[in-house]
């Protein structure tokens, strides 16, 4: 993540009621419509969502803003890394700015370029391998140095619906997998190519080895890195069990950031673009227990009032996506109008260089 940390908005901004707050930025987007792109995930509360011109998972969310050239300014309602994608992928004129710079991902930081560059090298050696031998996966979830190093060493990006694809296309190559920084999605998407259990290794940081022995190295096929999402383990097959006894109608779909026997005993698993399609699709008088963050959730509930939809636990609230507020949406929409930018997110070119690499290899799977 940036070193770059928040400036302090002000007490002005912080002490104006959420009425005044959500006038205020519908008029200056309005004012700054024809520059300005606003670019909403699906975990953010409605208050900001609300504003969003463009509404998704995070690579879906740059992806189309890169379609739409002719905005200058990309205002992310998001996370750092989501900001570091979309300026990957922005055209030269179009700035990227985070209306809260520490609005960052926990397990994105969980595995930094250093970090991952020292366990590469200790692993190749470990297992007896070359350095081409191994091939690395980044989740999206990962910084744009991250990244970098992934497309450095021929590997690919992945998001939570195509992680089992990715991991297929490494496989097939007849190589060692290195997969980061999330073990469940890894885990889970081995599970979906029913990799052996013996075959799959978590890499423990700060450990020799990774917490692992020769044997246990030179025979896995993926290697995982020991990353999570705070927000999907607090969900527990528990959950699952108690929203089957108290609605035996219900239908279970969860993130696959979820723990693997999580997954197992869903009925569905499915990214956040997946879990709204399934609801979508489900027909009135559907129940639905859904294990992922908690706006994403209510919203679909508020939607579809002639569905049953319930979260499996109502404590997955993303705190680091729930710092982007309406009074910090309206501070950098007040600044551009001011012809000021504020919280623009830069990627380095010989960084974006290579961690567009990455996403490309993933987009050509």
């Amino acid at each position: 993540m940036s070193t770059m940390r928040q400036i302090d908005i002000g007490n002005r901004y912080l002490g104006i009621g959420e009425a005044e707050l959500l006038d205020r930025i519908a008029a200056r987007k309005q004012e700054l419509s024809d520059r300005l792109l606003i670019l909403g995930h699906h975990y953010q509360r409605d208050s900001v969502y609300r504003f969003a011109d463009l509404k998704g998972d995070s690579l879906k969310l740059s992806r189309e803003a890169a379609a739409i050239q002719d905005k200058e300014f990309l205002v992310f309602c998001g996370v750092y890394f989501m900001a570091e994608v979309a300026d990957i992928l922005a055209a030269d004129n179009q700035k990227v700015l985070l209306p809260h710079l520490d609005a960052g991902c926990p397990m994105a930081d969980m595995s930094t370029r250093p970090a991952i560059a020292a366990a590469w090298q200790e692993l190749v050696s470990a297992a007896g391998i070359e350095d081409g031998d191994v091939i690395p996966i980044t989740y999206v979830n990962s910084s744009a140095a991250v990244k970098a190093f992934v497309g450095e060493h021929g590997g690919s990006v992945c998001t939570s619906s195509n992680a089992r694809e990715v991991l297929a296309w490494a496989l097939a190559q007849g190589k060692m997998v290195f997969f980061f920084p999330d073990q469940h999605l890894g885990r889970n998407g081995a599970w979906m190519l029913d990799i052996p259990d013996d075959q799959i290794v978590l890499w423990r940081r700060g450990e020799p080895m990774g917490g692992n022995d020769v044997k246990m190295l030179a025979d896995a096929r993926v290697v995982l890195w020991d990353g999570y999402c705070e927000v999907h383990m607090r969900i527990f097959p528990e959950h699952l069990s108690y929203w089957r006894a108290v609605d035996p109608d219900v239908k279970i779909i969860v993130h696959p950031e979820c723990r693997n026997e999580v997954v197992r005993a869903a009925d569905l698993y499915g990214s956040t673009e997946g879990i709204i399609k399934a609801v979508t699709e489900g027909g009135p008088g559907s129940h639905w227990g859904i294990g992922t963050e908690i706006n994403l959730v209510r919203r679909l509930a508020d939607e579809y009032p002639d569905r049953t939809v319930n979260s499996l636990t109502p404590g997955c609230l993303c705190p680091t996506m729930d710092a982007v507020s309406p009074a910090n949406l309206l501070w950098v929409l007040d600044n551009l109008a001011a012809g000021k930018v504020v919280n623009q997110v830069q990627v380095d070119l010989e960084t974006a260089v290579q961690a567009k690499k990455s996403l490309n290899q993933m987009l050509a799977i």
